[in-house]
């Protein structure tokens, strides 16, 4: 897809500017969210204050080094390689911390190391990524016909609890599959987006967040509203999972019951977004306070862009259009291009209920800086 508009042109412009000295900066570091003095926090390591804090296995970790390969891939600056594969060589010691790790290697690897291998053919990560693959492959329950989402969580093992984002950590299986030619990757990612499918869309086209199944005989227990503001209601984030988890499973295996999830899933979306852009943390949160998260906003256009080219063009225009107006909003009115803040995007929210909104996060940047690329018709699709 290639539209040309200003502020798209500008966008572009603006984020080689920012990232050329924000990449230089923090190139031996992993960034997720900054300090109150505008710069990036480093994740890859444990913060000695927080028992919570997880380090290097931290779920955002790949997103900065995904972030360095979409700018390598416009710019062709050869620093941009070489600040990627710091961060995933870092990224290698999670298999170190094995219990650490979780279902989120899909963007963990799927954006340093299989981004790596795409892009420059590197054997060693391709061996990386195979490994992350197969470490989500063994998350599988086999009676439920999900992938376990965490480890240890509050002091609980939540062995049968699924979320909708893992709908993007598929995409490491297809990878695989495609990659090694072993269709157990292929089976496991089908069997747990069918689940998905069947338990997490309801009937207004919207999803849950968590559904928690019985581990031992896979049957359905109950639903969480997670990260939304309750349950029965409707987490943007995980809404723009969705959309785009489901589009990757369409374009990986070519079933139309995919193409369809995604499509129920971007209608409800659409239905929901204001006319101004301005994304809400939860499309069902009361409208005071009004908070909002920008990372939601960009996930969403990244996937809908996606979804419009599964569609033929005189049919793809309602996504194509709600798309636009998310990332022009983000660039106009939610982008922070000045040298007052590593981060780019404004206004990101992590949950609802959490004591802090409206922060910066790095894995909005990404979304943000893939979909802006892939109106420029540059970039690769990295799922």
């Amino acid at each position: 897809m290639q539209i040309r508009e200003q502020w798209i042109d500008e966008a572009i412009k603006n984020i080689r500017k920012k990232m050329d000295w924000v990449s230089d900066k923090n190139k031996d570091i992993i960034p997720y969210t900054c300090a109150a003095d505008g710069s990036y926090i480093d994740m890859s390591k444990k913060d000695p204050g927080d028992p919570k804090s997880e380090g290097i296995n931290w779920w955002t970790n790949g997103f900065w080094g995904g972030l360095l390969w979409l700018l390598y891939e416009d710019t062709k600056d050869e620093k941009y390689k070489e600040y990627a594969r710091i961060s995933e060589k870092k990224l290698e010691e999670c298999f170190v911390e094995y219990r650490g790790l979780h279902h989120d290697v899909g963007f963990m690897y799927m954006l340093t190391a299989v981004a790596d291998y795409k892009i420059t053919g590197n054997p060693h990560s391709r061996e990386i990524g195979l490994h992350a693959a197969n470490l989500l492959a063994g998350r599988f329950n086999i009676k439920g016909n999900f992938i376990r989402a965490w480890n240890l969580r509050d002091g609980e093992p939540h062995t049968g609890w699924a979320i909708i984002d893992c709908m993007m950590n598929l995409s490491l299986l297809y990878w695989a599959y495609e990659e090694d030619h072993d269709p157990r990757y292929l089976h496991i990612a089908k069997a747990h987006a069918d689940t998905v499918l069947e338990n997490f869309i309801r009937e207004d086209r919207s999803s849950e967040h968590i559904v928690e199944f019985d581990p031992v005989s896979g049957r359905k227990i109950t639903t969480y509203g997670g990260q939304g503001y309750e349950k029965g209601s409707a987490w943007s984030r995980g809404q723009a999972w969705a959309v785009y988890g489901f589009t990757i499973s369409y374009i990986h295996t070519k079933e139309e019951k995919y193409l369809e999830a995604a499509k129920k899933a971007a209608e409800y979306c659409i239905s929901q977004i204001p006319k101004n852009g301005i994304i809400p943390i939860d499309f069902k949160q009361p409208k005071v306070p009004a908070l909002e998260d920008s990372c939601a906003a960009a996930i969403l256009a990244s996937g809908l862009i996606e979804l419009s080219v599964q569609i033929p063009p005189c049919k793809n225009a309602r996504y194509r259009d709600a798309a636009l107006l998310l990332l022009q909003t983000l660039a106009e009115d939610r982008s922070d291009f000045t040298q007052t803040c590593d981060a780019i995007l404004k206004n990101c929210s992590a949950s609802y209920h959490e004591k802090t909104h409206h922060i910066a996060m790095v894995y909005a940047d990404y979304f943000f800086v893939e979909a802006i690329y892939k109106l420029n018709g540059t970039g690769r699709f990295m799922w």
